[in-house]
């Protein structure tokens, strides 16, 4: 192994040559990130705007009616760096969802899946990879996600709305760690960790458009950014592998099966 000790200062290294260098690490990066995906044990998927062209609590608060009302909210919690609870938390209290508008939104509303994903989790399923949806949205709205592309429902990690007796809004269970991000004990990093400890997965990988994705790795083994519905820059930046059309990934796991035969 060769090893090259680079100048100190970035002002004596010439631009070629650190524009090279960079471009050849981010390369490098890149095809550890397939070597991992090729060999997962275990895929988890975001759904809103990755496994779905939407997000799912805009949607609701559009058929509620207060659509703007909760989008002004949360432009106002991310301005604060509210964390994520809070920020849920502060939709959810103006939205405040009955049980009966929530099936009736659910009954009349088709979910709008990304192109490709249907067939990229059929992909995943022949080769025997155990497919999971990982979501800080709501539960009801994924399950029709995850049957329509053939996920059992234990497979769907996601946050539940509470009712009371009267079927009335009554907060969402704060006991889901999807309930919460921002640290390796919450959101998706403490899902994926769980699926490691209780089902032996030696590999895992996590698929998503946003920053909740990105923090879940480690502990999964690799992270996929996506961007088939919307680049997130800070995102991009922070994927091994950034990918905007899903036949990307199929493609790639077909590629590695025809090398295996």
């Amino acid at each position: 192994m060769i090893r090259v000790a680079l100048p100190t200062s970035a002002s004596a290294i010439p631009r070629s040559i650190s524009t090279s260098a960079s471009e050849s690490i981010s390369k490098n990066q890149e095809e550890e990130t397939k070597r991992v995906w090729r060999k997962a044990d275990a895929v988890c998927f975001d759904v809103d705007s990755t496994v779905c062209q939407d997000e799912g609590i805009d949607e609701l608060a559009a058929y509620l009616g207060v659509g703007e009302a909760v989008a002004n909210v949360t432009r106002t919690a991310m301005n604060g760096n509210a964390r994520f609870r809070d920020a849920l938390a502060a939709r959810l209290q103006v939205m405040k969802p009955n049980h009966e508008q929530l099936e009736q939104f659910v009954n009349i509303t088709k979910p709008k899946l990304t192109v490709g994903i249907k067939e990229l989790v059929g992909r995943l399923h022949a080769r025997g990879t155990h497919v999971y949806l990982v979501s800080g949205g709501f539960r009801r709205l994924i399950l029709p996600v995850a049957e329509l592309l053939g996920i059992e429902k234990s497979r769907v990690y996601a946050n539940e709305i509470l009712f009371d007796k009267q079927g009335n809004y009554h907060g969402f269970d704060t006991s889901e760690l999807t309930s919460d991000s921002g640290s390796k004990e919450t959101g998706k990093p403490a899902v994926i960790a769980l699926l490691k400890k209780k089902c032996q997965y030696k590999t895992v990988v996590m698929v998503g458009d946003g920053a909740t994705d990105a923090e879940a790795a480690p502990p999964a083994d690799a992270f996929i950014g996506f961007g088939g519905n919307v680049i997130r820059e800070g995102v991009k930046a922070r994927a091994k592998w950034y990918v905007t059309d899903f036949d990307v990934l199929r493609k790639d796991l077909e590629h590695d099966d025809f090398d295996d035969e």
